[in-house]
This record gives C-alpha cells, sequence and structure tokens, in this order.
C-alpha cells in the first residue's frame, strides 16, 4: 500500500475557555487513523475479484452486501476502500469533511440514476437471461467450470418456490441446501421434495408407496415420572407385570399409528431423552410395515411441514388421519458408498419449497458450493426484487466514471472537485479485473474510458479473451440491484466514517478480575 502523506499540520494546540488544553489535531488524526485502517481491509481482499481472483475474505460492510443482494461482496469492499483513499486526499488538501460527506452523497444518487438509465428490462419468462446472471455470479467462484450444472439448478428453484407472475421477493428459507460429504459436484440434484440427512431406523422397510406420514414429537418408549427415583423390584412376579405393562402400553401407541393409516413415520429429537424410541417400538413398527426416520432436528420441522403438508403431533392422542401428510414414494436411497439419504417425493400437497442435494470429496469443496449456490440464488432474488439487468465486467464502473467527471462540471466549488475524485475512485474496479486477468491495468482502463466517452456504454473487460469487448454480448450480465447495493452501501460506510473525529476511552474502576470473571476466565 502506498505510504500516505502527512496532512498540512495546523498549530498543535491550545486552550479554551476553561483554560484547558485542546488537541486541534486529534480530529484529523482520528480520520486518517480510521480510512488507514478501512483501506487496509480493501487492499486485503482486492485480489479477489473476478474470475482469476483468489477467495473471498468477508468483513461487515459485505455482509450488509451479502444481506441486501447476496453478490457483490468483494466489489463493495474495493469500492469502499477506494473511496477512502480519495477522502484522504481530498482531507489533506484542507476540504472539510462535511462537504466530501454531501458530495459524495450527491455523486451516488447520480450514480444510481445513471446505473437505472443503462439497464435493460428482463422478465422471469426469460430462462436465458436469468442462466446468464446465475452463470456470471458463479464464474468468480472455485467451482466454476461446474457452473453450466449449477446455474439451471440455481434458476429452478428460486422458479419453483414462487409465482412468477406476483413474486416481488424470494424466500430463501423455502430452498433446503443439505450437504452430504462423497461423490462429486456433478452428482448434486435438485429434488422436488423432501431430502433428510437422518438414516432410516432398523425396522426392515426402507421404501414405501403412497406414504401417509405422520410426525410425532413425543416419546415412544415407556413414560418416566417427572422426579428422578429408583424402583426396587424383588420379585419375579412383579418384575414380569412390570415388563407386561410396558409391552402394552408401548403396543397400544403403534396401533393408535396405524389406526390412522400411517405408514412412515418421523419422530423429532427428544432435548430431554436419549431413547425416545425403545428398541420394543422398533420391532412394533417393523412388523406393522412402518418405516421410522428418528432424530429429525427442531429447526427441520417448519419445512418438513411445509413441503409434505403434514402437521406436528404433540400427544398420541392427536394422532388422526387430518395430522398426516401424503406422498407418492418415500425411500431411502444408497450413495454409492458414502452413505445414504431419505427422499419423500410426489407430495400431493407441495407447499413450494425445493431441496438441493450438495455433492463434494470434502468438506471446503462441499461448503465452497454451498456458497456458490447460495450466491446464484440469490442473485435470481434480485431479478426477482428489481427485474432490470446490466452489463458486468467492469462496464457501469466506468460508465458511472466518465458520466460523473461529466456531472462535475456543472457543479461548482469544492463539490465539483468532490464529485469527480469520486467518480475517479471507481475505477477501481476495472483496474482490478484487469490487473487480476493478468493485463496492463493502466492501458485497459485508458482504452475502456475513451469507448465509454465515445457512447459504447456495453464496452467492458472480456477475461477470458484478455481484452475490451461488448460485454453484453459476451453474455456478463448481472442485477442492476447489486451494483446499487455495492454503490450506495459502499458510500454509507465512508460517510459514516468520515463523521468520526474522536475516540473515547473507556474508563471504569472495576479491577481486572471483574473483567475475567465476566468472560468465564
Amino acid at each position: 500500500m502506498p505510504e500516505m502523506k502527512a496532512a498540512p499540520r495546523a498549530p498543535s494546540g491550545g486552550k479554551n475557555n476553561g483554560g484547558t488544553y485542546v488537541d486541534r489535531d486529534k480530529p484529523a488524526q482520528i480520520r486518517f487513523s480510521n480510512i488507514s485502517a478501512a483501506k487496509a481491509v480493501a487492499d486485503a481482499v482486492r485480489t479477489s475479484l473476478g474470475p482469476k481472483g483468489m477467495d473471498k475474505m468477508l468483513v461487515e460492510l459485505s455482509k450488509a452486501q451479502d444481506v441486501e443482494a447476496g453478490d457483490g461482496t468483494t466489489s463493495v469492499v474495493i469500492i469502499a476502500g477506494a473511496l477512502l483513499e480519495a477522502c484522504s486526499k481530498l482531507l489533506q488538501k484542507g476540504i472539510h469533511p462535511t462537504i466530501i460527506s454531501e458530495s459524495f452523497q450527491k455523486a451516488v444518487d447520480k450514480g444510481v440514476e445513471v446505473l437505472n438509465g443503462m439497464s435493460r428490462p428482463v422478465e422471469l419468462s426469460d430462462r436465458e437471461s436469468l442462466l446468464n446472471s446465475a452463470t456470471t455470479s458463479l464464474c468468480s467462484k472455485v467451482v466454476s467450470q461446474y457452473s453450466s450444472l449449477l446455474a439451471p439448478m440455481s434458476v429452478d428453484a428460486v422458479m419453483r418456490v414462487i409465482d412468477p407472475a406476483t413474486a416481488t421477493g424470494v424466500d430463501l428459507n423455502n430452498i433446503k441446501i443439505i450437504k452430504k460429504l462423497g461423490g462429486t459436484i456433478d452428482d448434486c440434484e435438485l429434488v422436488e421434495g423432501l431430502v433428510l440427512t437422518q438414516r432410516v431406523a432398523s425396522t426392515g422397510v426402507t421404501r414405501v408407496e403412497k406414504a401417509k406420514i405422520g410426525l410425532i414429537q413425543f416419546c415412544l418408549s415407556p413414560p418416566k415420572t417427572d422426579m428422578d427415583n429408583q424402583i426396587v423390584v424383588s420379585d419375579y412376579a412383579q418384575m414380569d407385570r412390570v415388563l407386561r405393562e410396558e409391552r402394552s402400553y408401548i403396543l397400544n401407541l403403534v396401533k393408535q399409528v396405524k389406526k390412522a393409516g400411517c405408514n412412515v413415520l418421523l419422530i423429532q429429537k427428544s432435548i430431554l431423552r436419549y431413547d425416545a424410541l425403545s428398541d420394543l417400538a422398533l420391532h412394533f413398527l417393523n412388523k406393522m410395515k412402518i418405516m421410522v426416520v428418528k432424530d429429525i432436528e427442531r429447526e427441520e420441522i417448519e419445512f418438513i411441514c411445509k413441503t409434505i403438508g403434514t402437521k406436528p403431533i404433540a400427544h398420541i392422542d392427536h394422532f388422526t388421519p387430518e395430522m398426516l401428510g401424503t406422498a407418492e414414494l418415500a425411500e431411502e436411497i444408497s450413495l454409492d458408498g458414502s452413505g445414504k439419504l431419505v427422499k419423500i417425493t410426489g407430495c400431493s400437497s407441495p407447499g413450494k419449497t425445493v431441496s438441493i442435494v450438495v455433492r463434494g470429496s470434502n468438506k471446503l469443496v462441499i461448503d465452497e458450493a454451498e456458497r456458490s449456490i447460495h450466491d446464484a440464488l440469490c442473485v435470481i432474488r434480485c431479478l426477482v426484487k428489481k427485474r432490470a439487468l446490466i452489463a458486468g465486467g467492469g462496464a457501469p464502473e466506468i460508465e458511472l466514471a466518465v458520466r460523473l467527471t461529466e456531472y462535475s462540471r456543472t457543479l461548482a466549488g469544492m463539490e465539483a472537485y468532490c464529485v469527480r475524485a469520486y467518480g475517479d475512485a471507481l475505477e477501481v474496479i476495472p483496474s482490478t479485473l484487469a490487473e487480476n486477468a493478468g493485463l496492463n491495468p493502466i492501458s485497459t482502463v485508458t482504452e475502456l474510458r475513451n469507448k465509454h466517452a465515445q457512447g459504447d456504454k456495453m464496452a467492458g473487460i472480456n477475461v477470458r479473451k484478455g481484452g475490451i469487448s461488448n460485454i453484453l454480448e459476451e453474455l456478463v450480465v448481472q442485477p442492476v440491484l447489486v451494483s446499487i447495493s455495492a454503490l450506495t452501501l459502499a458510500t454509507e460506510t465512508v460517510r459514516s466514517i468520515l463523521k468520526i473525529d474522536d475516540v473515547v476511552r473507556l474508563r471504569t474502576g472495576f479491577p481486572f478480575s471483574f473483567y475475567r470473571s465476566m468472560i468465564g476466565n
């Protein structure tokens, strides 16, 4: 990182009316300190932008971008770093932070207007455009070579959980991603139904057609008292009577399950008892040809109920046919020696949910594939929220730089200088893309700027061919919401940092031992 020049020094201090010493340099020092720290983080992630960049490092700003748009997490940090560097130079020239902040707000407002102007509308029925957007998102990921598989999967997943005619957003909780170690990414699949990682309990039943599915939240085991106690049985007759009562109690439970017509039973994991399903209950369920899947997590209950149309049953008295869900097929499938999964498909009353099974040879590959699919899903979600596409490859940022330079000529005084600096800072995105692709960043950005000045709004950096071309014809597109979100969030962050002019040190009378006790030693 280039060495920062020191700010022009004013008189170092003085006394106020009360006679207290005031350090007049402190506000400027605090601003430069905060800017230097933020720039260091931004410079650290610059090399992760673009298809040939390295993996990402997320910070709080990129998390905000992830929540809002789901993609562009690296770009937003790099833009913020470039804007902070511009702020540093403007502050060194003696421009007041308030003027810089207000000018940047004018620049971002104009920038959003320019981005909306160069975007083109897209319909959710245009599958090709959706695929191009998802593919562009996947190009900068480790699993980019599998984009031809993951992009259609992501588009299909989103389109199956919404009504394209009326949807204004996408609830990604309706798309469940299941990670299963083993196989390769080629084995990933989209399942219209429910997929469970829990294995079928050893009842001998692993496949059920015309399934009627019950989900219980009570135990199929002998009841226990609320208080801890011991019962000593000294007589064999008494022992035999206890066992008969237990057998009769469990048999009645299983008969009531069977009477309701249930042939697939899902049992929620008990947080109070490890023996929620006894061996005797398993034996009776096997006799009655009921498939059992136990240890269903509490977090999965809502998704399961929405998918198969069942309702959770908290007591055996409520186990009635109306509480059951139905499906064409429930079966346990083997994954070529790398474990098993339970699939429930053909649900008669599907609740607009799908499952994506992610496979990979190791945990790192699976985690990266899951993150990449999530980003692709978020890109499609952005298009549902705001149905407009924009070119990628640095084209929006260069267009903004050119248009903001023109806009600065209509302003006067310090504002014009700050808006021009804002536009110049945005060149960091195409410059970084060119650098990471092995191109000469200076000549590439200069040529790109000339093309945009001549009216070629879609000119961008073609990383695959190593030059500049019409990036829209290369199908490198992204939702306009991603660019707008990155621009606004980066600007808001920079304006917030500019407002900080002091650091308040916390002083308390508590001893060190107090803090040790608070953090648990």
